[in-house]
């Protein structure tokens, strides 16, 4: 969480995968409107990736629609901080998985290490 002149500016909610604990799973990332553009967002997933509890952490994975080009520029940036070798892969497709009344979510998954 983020706070800027005592007002909720951002926040970032994700966990380890159960499955797999060397992966965080960020579930949203979000931005008050009078604080986007500013690199906030950036700012908070950096630091949430030097926590001591997230040293162990391999792999960073998010879900992305097509259109949310904030969230796109957001994670190629991470991506790029680390070599550029990110993976994306359709996670739930808009006809198989929303009978077309979700975009298709696509799985963004970066190797931090």
């Amino acid at each position: 969480m983020a706070e800027k002149d005592g007002n909720l500016a951002g926040f970032i909610s994700g966990y380890h995968k159960p499955d797999d604990p060397k992966t965080l799973f960020i579930w949203q990332v979000a931005v008050s409107p009078r604080y986007r553009g500013k690199g906030l967002a950036y700012s908070m997933l950096s630091e949430l990736l030097q926590r001591k509890n997230l040293k162990h952490t391999e792999f960073l994975e998010t879900t992305i629609t097509k259109a949310n080009d904030a969230s796109w520029s957001l994670f190629k940036k991470l991506d790029a901080e680390h070599g550029d070798q990110g993976e994306v892969t359709t996670f739930l497709d808009k006809e198989a998985h929303f009978k077309s009344k979700h975009d298709t979510e696509y799985l963004y998954r970066i190797a931090l290490k």
